[in-house]
């Protein structure tokens, strides 16, 4: 892991060895902070994540509703 001095001073070396494949872990002030890493795995990362996760529309669906107890109240009269 690099100090982010390390890494301002070498972001060329820390480039070039993230698009060779090798995530640079950056850290501030002793702890970790940030990961460089090359474009094509950032997408590739967010493509996955994107084709894990469901719709919310269907999330909402899946709610169990019928297991839910309702209160049974009436609203009341307002006069206006």
């Amino acid at each position: 892991m690099l100090s982010l001095q390390e890494a301002k001073n070498r972001f060329s070396a820390v480039v070039e060895a993230a698009l060779a494949g090798h995530p640079q872990q950056v850290s501030r002030r002793g702890k970790p902070a940030v990961v460089v890493l090359a474009a094509e795995e950032y997408e590739r990362l967010v493509q996955a994540a994107q084709a894990q996760r469901g719709r919310f529309q269907d999330h909402l669906m899946d709610f169990p509703a019928d297991d839910i107890p309702r209160a049974d109240a009436r609203p009341r009269d307002v006069e206006f």
